[in-house]
């Protein structure tokens, strides 16, 4: 058997292990740890995670002798090694939380600094100075600038719908796509602000949250073209004919893999040639400034033991926002399965951006192809660009 389809099978497996077993109704319980599944995989029938356990250790002495690249041996290895310390956090087994982001999400930062931090503030603050938002608060700058850039709540889904389509025409240039659509659909009372339901074919939008006219424009390039959308479906295409192994097909929650699925989408934007206002340029700023706080605010929760309610305070005067939304930006940081996941968001981001700015025109289309043809992490992403 195929290590892609070995581990495909031991992944299913695991999955349908940690759903049998799990008592909430949620909406991230429902998701499992294979939220999605682009190809049919039968899973392993393992009757406990001891068992699961053998099957990875056995796949994993195949590395060296079943797989003809050292990027792949590279991915697998660590792909066991995040199922490996999901599986003891499923049974309740003490896992640090760096430790967890070390081997789930392959990322070695714990808290973003303060000179990452201050460098969004002050791409913000130039931003704002060259659209004449100048009164020298930056706070008070940004919420004026926010205020009148806010879409009502009863266009979003329209304004979204015209961003989807604008985005779809423009990712041509990389993977023609004419023939998908997604459809936004507005939801309330969910764990997230946004969420491509790629099955459904559509884009849950949550309308709890206020959205500028940037902040759809990214959630376009995010969910959808040339984010999960085309993700999904070049994986599926891939699966199918064979050119991607079977564990492609598999979306795993807080894996291995997760923070190069989270990184392609918010590099959509960069990928389409599409920030091409000073307002663009704040957003994104505004976007990964905020996306690092979430960073800190999973730390704050999962190592420093601090409350909800001491947390979002500090996130959203750090933040710019206004609490009750930070409030609900954190609500999923409660879930375990997803506690280390929203690192997953800023060091993909990072992890992509800094291989994609040293790539010349002439190399993106073999770039990309690199990109979403193979699966990743953001070790192997950097290690083996050429």
């Amino acid at each position: 058997m195929k290590p892609g389809q070995d581990l495909a099978e031991i992944t299913a497996g695991i999955d349908r292990l940690y759903r049998d077993q799990q008592q909430g109704e949620g909406f991230l319980d429902a998701e499992g740890l294979i939220p999605v599944a682009v190809a049919p995989v039968e899973p392993r029938s393992f009757g406990d995670y001891a068992e699961a356990r053998d099957a990875l250790a056995k796949l994993s002495e195949t590395l060296d002798s079943a797989v003809d690249t050292q990027l792949r041996r590279d991915y697998l290895a660590e792909m066991i090694d995040s199922l490996d310390v999901l599986m003891d956090t499923f049974e309740g087994k003490p896992v640090g939380f760096a430790e967890r982001l070390r081997r789930q999400i392959r990322v070695d930062i714990t808290l973003v600094g303060d000179d990452i931090l201050d460098a969004y503030r002050a791409t913000i603050r130039n931003g704002l100075d060259e659209l004449g938002y100048r009164d020298g608060d930056l706070a008070a700058d940004i919420a004026r600038w926010e205020t009148e850039t806010i879409v009502p709540r009863d266009t979003v889904i329209v304004v979204l719908e015209d961003f989807l389509r604008q985005s779809r025409q423009r990712a041509a240039a990389m993977y023609d796509f004419s023939h998908e659509w997604i459809e936004p659909v507005g939801v309330t009372q969910k764990p997230f602000a946004a969420y491509c339901d790629y099955p459904g074919r559509q884009v849950l939008l949550n309308l709890d949250f206020p959205y500028t006219v940037y902040a759809l424009k990214h959630l376009a390039t995010h969910e959808a073209f040339p984010g999960h959308l085309v993700h999904l479906g070049l994986r599926e295409r891939y699966v199918a004919d064979g050119s991607m192994p079977l564990d492609g097909a598999q979306v795993v929650t807080s894996s291995a893999s997760s923070a190069l699925f989270e990184g392609i989408a918010d590099n959509g934007m960069a990928f389409l040639d599409w920030l091409d206002t000073p307002g663009d340029q704040i957003a994104v700023a505004l976007q990964r400034l905020r996306s690092a706080l979430r960073c800190n605010a999973a730390w704050m929760m999962h190592e420093e033991k601090k409350s909800i309610e001491e947390i979002v305070p500090t996130i959203a005067a750090q933040g710019y926002q206004a609490p009750e939304t930070v409030s609900g930006r954190l609500a999923f940081l409660h879930h375990d399965l997803r506690a280390p996941f929203v690192y997953a968001y800023w060091c993909g981001d990072m992890a992509v951006e800094k291989v994609w700015k040293e790539v010349p025109a002439s190399e993106r289309k073999r770039f990309w192809h690199y990109l979403y043809g193979t699966m990743h992490t953001p070790t192997t992403l950097a290690r083996y660009w050429q």
